[in-house]
């Protein structure tokens, strides 16, 4: 009886009720919380970070944190929103803290337009598919794999997300540092120095 009252309960996403079944592993209730809440961390992350892909990323990070801490939450001292609204308050200040640390990197082109300006030059002229493929040789494994999901099979990156199980951040410095590492491999194809890894 109790347990039917519970569920009947949840069917009303008014009642503080949710992530106390989320704080029990209910899935069912945490693709409630998800969409009952997702508008309200949205606003939230937009407060704090600008870019579209780095609020993707506080949402993810804020619903990822509340199934892990939803047992916190106590009906008695706050509201389920108020609850929410906190936690996706402290992602975002920590996530804005974490990019106003990370040093700025030298902005690449799109990833379509990537080798059109180094073919122009004369390393680039010189340089044969083995070239090319020695230098890919180079790169860690794990970006090697994130290459051929993203050029060879054209998969998007929130598609690689879902493919690869990593945080959409990670993917992109990967992918980022890669093209880096390549590009600095391409040009001194001429002058024979090592190429120099991104940091």
């Amino acid at each position: 009886m109790l347990r039917a009252s519970v569920t009947d309960r949840l069917q009303d996403t008014s009642d503080d009720v949710i992530l106390l079944q989320v704080a029990q592993g209910n899935e069912r209730a945490m693709e409630l919380c998800i969409t009952k809440y997702g508008p309200l961390v949205w606003s939230i992350a937009k407060r704090h970070v600008q870019d579209h892909s780095s609020i993707e990323d506080v949402v993810q990070e804020t619903f990822t944190d509340l199934w892990k801490s939803a047992r916190r939450y106590n009906p008695d001292i706050a509201t389920e929103s108020t609850f929410v609204g906190l936690l996706a308050r402290r992602r975002a200040i920590d996530y804005a803290r974490r990019e106003s640390r990370r040093p700025k990197l030298e902005p690449l082109p799109e990833t379509e337009s990537f080798l059109e300006p180094a073919l122009e030059s004369s390393a680039a002229l010189r340089c044969q598919n083995e070239d090319v493929r020695s230098a890919l040789k180079k790169l860690p494994e794990e970006t090697r794999h994130i290459f051929a999901l993203h050029f060879d099979k054209g998969m998007t990156h929130p598609e690689i997300v879902e493919q690869t199980g990593l945080p959409l951040g990670t993917v992109k410095t990967r992918l980022r540092r890669g093209l880096i590492d390549l590009r600095n491999t391409l040009r001194r194809l001429d002058s024979g120095q090592p190429s120099i890894p991104a940091t």
